[in-house]
């Protein structure tokens, strides 16, 4: 959308299958989590393009990010803990602090961002407002894609 291309979309059952078609030729390019594909790329079986995030990653910092050729652009996978509403808030502040403990230690840090991670430790109000802004990002995606579930 920002680049005013267009691309066909070829859906998979999960990133192998398409890794597979991706490395055999099949098909020329794809948007990837980097724990799935920075072994090929480590390998030499997979060229990275660009890395989606808006600095590059420590882990491979020699490539480019998108924004660095098209400014503005950004997307990111991130992963999270949710918890039922009106789950007490002493009980949502210590998963937290664990959560963020964990994220902490050299030693998951280090491996999270081998896999081309970016360790994120936020608050609840924080990753709260990291998924408003990101369901307000891509629904803009959406309606422009004029994409209906099926």
């Amino acid at each position: 959308m920002m680049a005013g291309i267009q691309m066909q979309h070829v859906p998979y059952r999960g990133a192998s299958p398409a890794l597979v078609d991706l490395i055999g030729g099949q098909v020329h390019v794809m948007f990837d989590n980097m724990p799935s594909s920075i072994e090929h790329i480590r390998a030499g079986r997979l060229r990275p393009l660009a890395v989606c995030t808006t600095k590059r990653l420590d882990a491979l910092p020699d490539v480019p990010t998108v924004s660095e050729s098209l400014p503005g652009f950004e997307t990111s996978a991130f992963a999270g803990l949710g918890a039922p509403k009106g789950t007490p808030a002493d009980i949502v502040e210590r998963l937290n602090r664990e959560v963020n403990a964990g994220l902490a230690d050299a030693s998951l840090r280090a491996r999270i961002i081998e896999l081309g991670g970016v360790p994120l430790p936020v608050s609840p109000a924080e990753f709260g407002k990291l998924i408003a802004d990101e369901t307000e990002k891509w629904g803009k995606v959406v309606k422009f894609a004029g994409a209906k579930p099926n």
